[in-house]
């Protein structure tokens, strides 16, 4: 019984196509109203939501995005942001000072950013919609945030693509709950743990098809020498480190 009240959750799967019909003003601002009613730290709300509608934006949008076509085929996009900017401002027109330029608080506000994030996906799930979450905000930060004239103190953290599926891919298989559950304090992994949480994993018919397609031997390799490479790993931090430089995160650090 407990199960069926979270089916939805239970059974989330990432969409990447959708149909033609349009999300009405009315279920988007929903949708809005359910992030911003997410936990955040001191109710401050350290974030900014960006909507992109507008098709020509959105197919310059998805250049940033390595080209993923969900970016200009879904109806909404969202670009959520960590943003002290705004609370700046605030805090500077009732006489006081600016404190919140420290990597601490750009954590903090990317947190809560993601936590918002996760509720409106949540609700879109919920009346029938579908998303995608997009990591490449982390690799073309800088980029986007030129494209969508981010300010000082504001950082995207993450994106989605959000409309009515198309297709239902199946669910993609997640490790045991063993693997990622530690009881009052860390436990670390044996081997032989390593051995038995991940071997049915890399046994899956999709792990041994990315094995094929990377030509690599097994699915460890897959990530780190072909999906994600030591070498990009760096390029990116060493860029995502000078963007939020940039963007004033850095002072005294």
């Amino acid at each position: 019984m407990e199960r069926d009240k979270i089916k939805t959750l239970l059974q989330r799967r990432t969409i990447r196509k959708y149909s033609d019909k349009k999300i009405s003003p009315e279920t988007l601002n929903n949708l809005l109203e359910a992030g911003v009613r997410a936990s955040n730290c001191g109710n401050m709300q350290v974030y900014s939501i960006i909507i992109t509608q507008d098709q020509e934006r959105k197919n310059e949008l998805m250049k940033f995005h390595f080209g993923q076509s969900m970016v200009k085929e879904a109806p909404v996009v969202l670009t959520i942001c960590a943003d002290l900017n705004r609370f700046h401002k605030w805090c500077v027109q009732r006489g006081t000072t600016i404190e919140y330029d420290n990597f601490l608080w750009l954590n903090i506000a990317t947190i809560d950013a993601t936590i918002a994030t996760q509720s409106i996906c949540n609700a879109a799930e919920e009346l029938g919609l579908g998303i995608c979450y997009l990591g490449t905000v982390n690799y073309m930060a800088k980029q986007i945030g030129e494209f969508l004239n981010l300010p000082k103190y504001v950082v995207p953290v993450t994106t989605i693509t959000i409309g009515y599926p198309s297709e239902e891919p199946p669910l993609t298989e997640r490790l045991p709950l063993e693997a990622v559950l530690h009881y009052e304090t860390y436990k670390d992994y044996s081997s032989e743990d390593i051995d038995r949480l991940y071997i049915p994993f890399e046994q899956l018919s999709q792990s041994k098809k990315y094995c094929l397609e990377s030509n690599k031997e097994n699915l460890a390799k897959v990530f780190t020498e072909s999906r994600y490479k030591g070498e990009d790993n760096r390029a990116f931090s060493k860029a995502y480190f000078e963007f939020i430089s940039e963007q004033g995160f850095m002072r005294n650090q």
